[in-house]
C-alpha cells in the first residue's frame, strides 16, 4: 500500500531538512506548499492522494490549484516559488511510488527580474559607524561592525555568516564556506576584516572553543540574523538611506563594486558561490546602470 500524504509530507520535510540541507525557512515553505496541494486534492478528487495517486496529477489539477492560490491575493513571484516547491514535492512523491517522478509541465507567471541595489562605499561605511556607535557594550559594537566587513568585504550571505564556528579562528589570508547546496568555497580575508573580527573576539567575554558559534548574542548564544537586520534597519533610518539597504545588499555591494574595478565574470561566480553563470550575469547590469545614472545626472548633454 502507497504511503498516505501526511507520513510522505513527513519524510519530505526530513528530506529537505537532512538530505538537502534546506534552511529552516525553505523547509517550512516547502511543507506548506505540500500540505495546501494535498488538501487542496483532497478535495478536487474527493479522496486524499497517497504518493502513487500523486503521480496522476495533471496540468489541469495544477492550473485549478494555482488558480486557487491566485484567488487567495497571491502574487506572480510567490506562485512561482509555488510552483517551484510543487514540482519538487511531486518528484519526490514519484520516487517513492515507484513512477518516473515527473511533475506535469506547466508554464508559471512571467516574472520581471529586479535589478540588485548596491550601497555606496560611503554609506556602507556611514552604516557601520552609526552601528558601532551605538549604545552598547564595546563587544557589541565590535561584533557589528565585524558582521558589517564580512558581508560586504567578503561577499557572504548572512546564513553563511551566523554560520561560522570559532574554528575558523584565528583567520588566516582565506577562508572557507558552506553556502546553499552545501557546496564550498574560499572567499580572501582583506587585512581590514581580519583586524576586525580578531578585536571582536578579543573583546567579548566569551569563550571561543572550536565547535562554538563565532558570533554571539548578549547571553553567549549564536547571533540572530533578524537582530543584524534590525540593527542595519535602525542604522540606515537614522542616515536617512533606502529601505532596501540591507545586509544582503552588502552582498551585492561587493560584487558591483569588484565588477567595477576589472573583476571577470567566473572569479566573481566563484567568489558569490552562484551554481550558475546567470546568477552572476545580473551584475553586468548593475554595473551599467551605475554608469548610466552617472551618465544622465553629470553629462551636460544627458
Amino acid at each position: 500500500m502507497a504511503d498516505p500524504a501526511p507520513p510522505l509530507i513527513s519524510l519530505w520535510r526530513a528530506h529537505l531538512a537532512d538530505n538537502r540541507r534546506r534552511s529552516q525557512h525553505t523547509v517550512r515553505a516547502y511543507v506548506a506548499t505540500a500540505e495546501r496541494l494535498t488538501e487542496f486534492l483532497a478535495d478536487h478528487w474527493g479522496e486524499r492522494p497517497d504518493a502513487r495517486r500523486l503521480g496522476d496529477v495533471t496540468q489541469a489539477d495544477l492550473r485549478a490549484f494555482l488558480a486557487a492560490r491566485r484567488g487567495d491575493g497571491l502574487a506572480n513571484r510567490s506562485t512561482a516559488r509555488e510552483l517551484s516547491a510543487i514540482r519538487a514535492f511531486l518528484a519526490f512523491a514519484g520516487e517513492h511510488s515507484g513512477s518516473d517522478g515527473s511533475a506535469p509541465r506547466i508554464k508559471g507567471p512571467r516574472i520581471k527580474r529586479s535589478l540588485p541595489r548596491p550601497i555606496a562605499p560611503d554609506n556602507i561605511m556611514a552604516l557601520g559607524d552609526v552601528m558601532a556607535s551605538r549604545d552598547a557594550p564595546g563587544w557589541v559594537q565590535a561584533r557589528d561592525w565585524a558582521v558589517l566587513l564580512l558581508l560586504y568585504g567578503a561577499g557572504l550571505r548572512i546564513s553563511e555568516a551566523m554560520g561560522l564556528t570559532a574554528a575558523v579562528l584565528p583567520l588566516g589570508e582565506t577562508l572557507r564556506i558552506t553556502g546553499k547546496g552545501n557546496k564550498q568555497r574560499v572567499v580572501p580575508v582583506l587585512p581590514q576584516l581580519r583586524d576586525a573580527i580578531s578585536q571582536y573576539v578579543a573583546l567579548a567575554p566569551f569563550d571561543f572553543s572550536v565547535d562554538t558559534p563565532l558570533f554571539r548574542g548578549t547571553r553567549g548564544g549564536p547571533l540572530s540574523p533578524a537582530l543584524v537586520r534590525r540593527s542595519m534597519m535602525n542604522a540606515r533610518r537614522l542616515l536617512g538611506l533606502a529601505e532596501d539597504a540591507t545586509p544582503h545588499a552588502l552582498r551585492h555591494s561587493f560584487a558591483t563594486h569588484l565588477l567595477a574595478g576589472g573583476a571577470d565574470l567566473r572569479s566573481l561566480q566563484e567568489l558569490l558561490g552562484h551554481a550558475s553563470l546567470s546568477s552572476t550575469q545580473i551584475y553586468t547590469q548593475v554595473d551599467a546602470a551605475q554608469l548610466l545614472d552617472v551618465y544622465e545626472n553629470a553629462h551636460p548633454r544627458a
